[in-house]
């Protein structure tokens, strides 16, 4: 399967590990703000933290996850449910106005667009999580191991995975 191939594989198992960090330090830092970036070889997190609490959130991340706590791997903030959100209103809004031939109808449908894209919201509430955990991560981190943790800048660490 695609989402099995090296690369991807090791991006999801990354992706899965960050938002787990991220939900670990979001614990113990309540009101910080953070974020991350997967990739094959680890990932970037931004915040305003030390390189201990990285540290020691990224490793009882790693053995929660492997302890099958999978749904740390799912957050909400992820991009995958902002992009799943805006693809499915955007589109939904798209569909009614797609066939009008004038200004005047456009602007007439206008509140039915609208409906649509309320209703391209609403499915994109379960849709988002869902996709987190059957294709943007892979909770399961097989042997993936933590190589290094290296404050990038202030505010920015490189957790790298191999």
């Amino acid at each position: 399967m695609i989402l099995d191939l090296p690369l991807i594989l090791e991006t999801r198992r990354n992706h899965a590990l960050e938002h787990a960090s991220i939900h670990l330090l979001s614990h113990k830092n309540p009101g910080k703000r953070m974020a991350g970036h997967s990739n094959p070889t680890g990932f970037f997190l931004l915040g305003d933290l030390t390189t201990q609490q990285v540290w020691e959130s990224v490793t009882e991340a790693h053995t929660r996850l492997n302890s099958g706590e999978s749904n740390l791997a799912i957050h909400p903030g992820c991009g995958t449910n902002l992009a799943t959100t805006a693809l499915l209103s955007g589109t939904f809004a798209w569909l009614p106005l797609r066939g009008a031939k004038s200004t005047l109808w456009r602007l007439l449908l206008i509140p039915l667009a609208l409906v649509f894209a309320v209703v391209g919201y609403q499915l994109s509430r379960p849709l988002g999580p869902w996709l987190q955990e059957y294709v943007t991560t892979e909770a399961n981190l097989g042997n993936l191991q933590i190589v290094d943790i290296v404050p990038v800048r202030k505010g920015v660490h490189r957790v790298i995975t191999k």
